[in-house]
C-alpha cells in the first residue's frame, strides 16, 4: 500500500522501500506530478502554465468569435438601416420635387389669375366708359346729318322774309329742298318710311284710325295713309296711321243673301 503524501511534502519524499514495481510506479507518479503545480493551500490543484496558456488561447478564440459575430450582426443591421434611410431619403426627395412643382404651378396660376382679374377690371372700366360715351355722343352722326337741313330751313325763312308777297314759288322750292335733305338724312341712318296705301292691312305695321265703306277697294285694304310710319332697319319706330276699307252696305247685303 502506497503511503499517503502529506500536504506540502514533495513526491520524492515517499518511501522507497517498496518493491521495484512500486518504485517504478512511484517514479511515474512523480513524473506526472511534475507537470502540475503544487497543491494550493485550500486543497485544490493549480493548473500548469501549459494548461493556462491553452485555456487563455481558447478563451481568446471564443471572445474573438463572439466579437466577430457581434460585429457582423452590427454591420448587417447598419446596412439594413442605411438602406431604409436611403429609401426614405429618395422618397423625401421625390416629395420635395413634387411639392416644388406644385408650388411653381400654384404660383403660375396665381399670376394668371391676377392678370385675368386686372384685364377684367380694365375691360369693365373700358366698357362703362364706352357705354357712357355712346349714351352721350352716340347720336352725333345723326345730328351731323341734320345740320344741313337746319341750315336750309334758316335760308328758306330768310328768303321768305325778304321776298315779295307773290314769291311763293321760291318758298315752296326751299321747303321741298329741306324735305328732300331730311329724308336723305333719315335714309342714311337706316330709317325708311312706310306708305302702305293699297296694301292689305297689317296690324303689326299699321294703325287703323277708321274703317271706311268702299265699293272700289277690297275689304281690309288700306285706302288712305293719314300719317306715315317709320322703321329703323328691321325695327318699327312708328306704325302708319291709315284708313281701312270695308264692304259697302249694298255689297254687304248681297253677301248676306
Amino acid at each position: 500500500m502506497t503511503p499517503r503524501r502529506k500536504q506540502g511534502e514533495p513526491a520524492a519524499a515517499l518511501d522507497t522501500d517498496e518493491s521495484g514495481s512500486e518504485s517504478e510506479s512511484g517514479s511515474e507518479l512523480a513524473s506526472g506530478w511534475e507537470g502540475l503545480s503544487e497543491e494550493r493551500a485550500d486543497g485544490t490543484i493549480a493548473p500548469s502554465p501549459e494548461l493556462e496558456e491553452a485555456l487563455r488561447e481558447a478563451s481568446e478564440a471564443v471572445a474573438a468569435g463572439a466579437q466577430a459575430t457581434q460585429a457582423t450582426g452590427r454591420s448587417s443591421a447598419d446596412e439594413v438601416t442605411l438602406e431604409a434611410l436611403s429609401r426614405e431619403l429618395d422618397a423625401a426627395r421625390v416629395r420635395a420635387e413634387e411639392d416644388a412643382q406644385q408650388l411653381a404651378e400654384f404660383a403660375d396660376l396665381s399670376d394668371r389669375h391676377l392678370r385675368l382679374q386686372a384685364e377684367f377690371e380694365n375691360f369693365r372700366k373700358r366698357s362703362a366708359r364706352e357705354r357712357e360715351e355712346m349714351h352721350r355722343y352716340g347720336h352725333q352722326n345723326w345730328i351731323k346729318d341734320l345740320l344741313p337741313t337746319v341750315d336750309n330751313l334758316e335760308r328758306a325763312i330768310d328768303h321768305a322774309k325778304g321776298s315779295t308777297e307773290g314769291d311763293f314759288e321760291g318758298v315752296f322750292e326751299g321747303v321741298a329742298l329741306v324735305h328732300q335733305e331730311l329724308v336723305s338724312a333719315l335714309a342714311k341712318n337706316g330709317v325708311t318710311a312706310l306708305e302702305p296705301k293699297g296694301e292689305v292691312f297689317d296690324p303689326n305695321l299699321h294703325e287703323a284710325v277708321a274703317q271706311v265703306p268702299s265699293e272700289e277697294a277690297a275689304p281690309n285694304t288700306v285706302i288712305e295713309v293719314l300719317e306715315k310710319g317709320y322703321c329703323i332697319h328691321d325695327r318699327l319706330l312708328r306704325p302708319a296711321r291709315v284708313l281701312v276699307a270695308v264692304a259697302a252696305a249694298g255689297e254687304a247685303a248681297k253677301e248676306e243673301t
